[in-house]
């Protein structure tokens, strides 16, 4: 008797590396990010319906590994991720990824995905989406620091979500900054490379710090930041790793993802346990005031959160509906008889 083909429960969607940069060609970089920060947002309005739990670091001297598990009660999901700064010194990537959706209700896998392009994408999603409760009205200009992995993606989500026209670059290494001017060439965008911080964010009314360093950092001082801007901070995720000087956090108007996390690994990681924050998904729902006037600085203190995932992956998974942007892995044994799993290891052999 031969053994069974495997059955539908078994197959698992699977998206590689090669079909998620084929979809997003196929739907349009802007238009992927516009679709995918409404679908962030539509899940912090459901912020409620999620478990929340900090992400499950494992930390040693060379970086971090992490798992980011959520749930809405019908879909689960997680994303394995890593962080480590010296990987780039070694032509290796800082961050990578990949992520999986399950049923609640049987607890078999829907979809697994590569999530090294998909990361980026959702984190400038959010970024985008924090913006646009944050950010000035009519924000034109927008100041990146730190020119790695992420800038480019950052850029063209404010660019597709907020209308930005020009775009200050800073990074400590040039060739950063001139690898990303190139990249985002022909796209719409005035870009401009700067010799420091401080000419990088002259002018601009959102500064984005992205920076790779593990360590506490100072790459913004209180003196560099004038009233009114709103500050993305998304370079600070991990314990003992910050961007911005204690100074500028007492002046603003701070805004996280989920407290018990962020007081650990973002921004204000460096204040006293009482540091009052406002939780993003209560500006999403109109439950708390996001900025409140034109001298307000704002501060999205961003270390990434498990529910953005989820967004991303849910996202993903509808689609790829309808098209071959995916393959079919044999992912789970699933015996006809489940109660005879030795039975199928030895028609296997048949």
């Amino acid at each position: 008797m031969t053994a069974p083909a495997p059955s539908e429960k078994a197959l698992v969607p699977f998206v590689s590396v090669e079909n998620m940069m084929r979809l997003v060609h196929h739907i349009g970089l802007e238009t992927l990010l516009c679709e995918l920060t409404d679908v962030i947002e539509a899940d912090f309005r459901r912020w409620a319906l999620f478990d929340k739990t900090p992400r499950v670091a494992s930390h040693s001297r060379e970086g971090v590994i992490e798992l980011m598990p959520t749930s809405d009660g019908e879909i689960y999901s997680f994303k394995y991720v890593n962080g480590h700064p010296k990987n780039m010194a070694h032509g290796l990537q800082t961050v990578t990824a990949f992520g999986l959706l399950a049923e609640v209700s049987t607890g078999y896998p829907v979809l697994l995905t590569e999530m090294t392009l998909l990361t980026a994408l959702r984190t400038a999603a959010t970024s985008a989406m924090a913006a646009r409760h944050l950010a000035p009205e009519g924000s034109t200009t927008m100041a990146m620091i730190g020119n790695g992995a992420q800038a480019e993606f950052q850029a063209i989500a404010m660019k597709a979500v907020l209308g930005i026209t020009t775009v200050q670059l800073y990074d400590i290494d040039r060739r950063a900054s001139e690898k990303t001017k190139r990249n985002l060439d022909g796209r719409g965008l005035d870009v401009v490379i700067c010799d420091n911080a401080q000419a990088a964010i002259e002018g601009a009314q959102i500064i984005t710090t992205c920076t790779a360093d593990k360590q506490y950092a100072t790459i913004l001082t209180d003196n560099m930041v004038g009233a009114g801007v709103h500050i993305n901070a998304i370079g600070g995720d991990c314990p003992g790793k910050t961007e911005l000087h204690p100074d500028i956090l007492r002046r603003a108007s701070t805004f996280v993802e989920y407290p018990p996390q962020t007081r650990i690994e973002g921004e204000i990681q460096q204040m006293e346990p009482d540091y009052p924050v406002t939780e993003l998904w209560q500006v999403v729902t109109g439950e708390a005031t996001g900025r409140s006037g034109q001298t307000q600085i704002t501060l999205f203190d961003s270390v990434g959160f498990a529910i953005e995932d989820f967004s991303a992956l849910r996202y993903v998974r509808e689609r790829i509906r309808g098209t071959k942007l995916f393959q079919e892995i044999d992912l789970i044994a699933d015996p006809d008889d489940p109660r005879d799993l030795f039975g199928m290891l030895q028609r296997s052999l048949d």
